[in-house]
This record gives C-alpha cells, structure tokens and sequence, in this order.
C-alpha cells in the first residue's frame, strides 16, 4: 500500500525546487541509528514503500522502524507523444522533497553492524545518496 494524503486541498502542485540544507529534521529523534540524505531531491511513495518492504523482511520482526518522510507533493505527467498544450498532465505519482541533512529513517533495538547493513540494502533502493548516522555521532 503505497502512502499518500487521504485528502488534499489541490489537486496539482507547481513543481517548486528542493534547494538549502534541512534545518529541522536534521537529527535522530526517535531511535540509535538512522539515514541522511546527502543530496537534494523527491524521493517517490513507491521507493519509500520498497524501503519498508526490505527493512521488515531483513528484521524478521527485530527492533523498531521509523519513517520520518511522508509523500505530499502531487508530481504530474503528460503522456508520451502528446503534443506541447491543453493544460497540466494527470497526476502521475506522490513524493516527498528532501532537503540534504534530513533524517530519512530511523531504527533502533538491533545492533549497530545490522543497522549498517539494513541501511545499505536501502541505500541501493532510494534515489539519493545517503549517509548512515548513529546517536553517539556520525
């Protein structure tokens, strides 16, 4: 189930550009170990859901999973060979904008040579690079 807003004020956002550095969000808050995102960018509610999907098949029920990101931002689309005009594209997907320095996941109640390995599983599964961070610092 992918997430998006059960209910939104507008149906069609301007596309807007993700620039700066994230000055809230930018450390852990709920567990030990977590992912920040080093770059700027969207981040897709389809790449968020495979994130979830890995980390609960890798935990096996283990510790604890946090998702500090949610898909907001309507992104639209134009079909392919369509001519330039008549208006907007049809909503397309959902995605979050992430600043670079936000906190993307969180996770606690494992070791922290199986966090690291968790998080690089979903390194490869997000559009951004990303850094893996601890509470003690990093």
């Amino acid at each position: 189930m992918l997430l998006m807003p059960k209910k939104v004020k507008y149906r069609k956002a301007q596309k807007g550009k993700v620039r700066g550095i994230a000055t809230s969000g930018n450390k852990l808050h709920f567990g030990e170990y977590g992912v920040k995102a080093l770059e700027n960018g969207l981040i897709r509610a389809n790449h968020l859901e495979a994130c979830r999907v890995a980390v609960a098949r890798k935990m096996k029920g283990a510790g604890k999973f946090w998702i500090n990101t949610f898909p907001y931002k309507p992104v639209t689309k134009k079909p392919a060979e369509t001519r330039m005009g008549k208006g907007k594209g049809d909503l397309d997907h959902w995605a979050s904008p992430v600043s670079r320095g936000k906190v993307i996941f969180e996770m606690s109640g494992v070791p922290e040579d199986f966090a690291r390995e968790v998080f690089r599983l979903l390194a490869f599964k997000l559009p951004l690079r990303t850094r893996f961070i601890t509470r003690s610092g990093g």
